[in-house]
C-alpha cells in the first residue's frame, strides 16, 4: 500500500508559479512510476508529468512541456511539480499518483494510488 498526500495548490495569477509537492509512505520504492493529473470541471481526468522514482526519465504533456518540471526527493519521499508561467487553463483539481511499473504510462487506468488532490485556480 501507498498513501499519497497532496499540498501547495492555490490562486495565483497568470504568469505566476506554483509548487505542488506529493508525499508518499508506505511502501513507496524505486519500481514505482510517479504521475500528475489534473481535471477540471466538466473535463476527463488528463495526465500532466510523471517520472521513474529512481529519476532516472520524465515525461510531460506537450500543454506543459517547457513550463512545468517534475522532480523527486527520495530522502524525504517526495514527488514535486514546479509549475512556471501558469495560465488560467491550468486551472484545475491536481492529483498525484503511483503505479508499480518501469514505464511512465499516461493513462488513469495504469495507476493504483490517488491523493485527495489539490486545488489550482489561475486568474486571468
Amino acid at each position: 500500500q501507498v498513501q499519497l498526500v497532496e499540498s501547495g495548490g492555490g490562486l495565483v495569477q497568470a504568469g505566476g508559479s506554483l509548487r505542488l509537492s506529493c508525499a508518499a509512505s508506505g511502501r513507496a520504492d524505486s519500481m514505482y512510476v510517479m504521475g500528475w493529473f489534473r481535471q477540471a470541471p466538466g473535463k476527463e481526468r488528463e495526465f500532466v508529468a510523471g517520472i521513474r522514482w529512481s529519476g532516472s526519465s520524465t515525461y510531460y504533456a506537450d500543454s506543459v512541456k517547457g513550463r512545468f518540471t517534475i522532480s523527486r526527493d527520495n530522502a524525504k519521499n517526495t514527488v514535486v511539480l514546479q509549475m512556471n508561467s501558469l495560465k488560467p487553463e491550468d486551472t484545475a483539481v491536481y492529483y498525484c499518483a503511483a503505479c508499480r511499473s518501469t514505464i511512465i504510462f499516461t493513462s488513469t487506468r495504469a495507476y493504483d494510488y490517488w491523493g485527495q488532490g489539490t486545488q489550482v485556480t489561475v486568474s486571468s
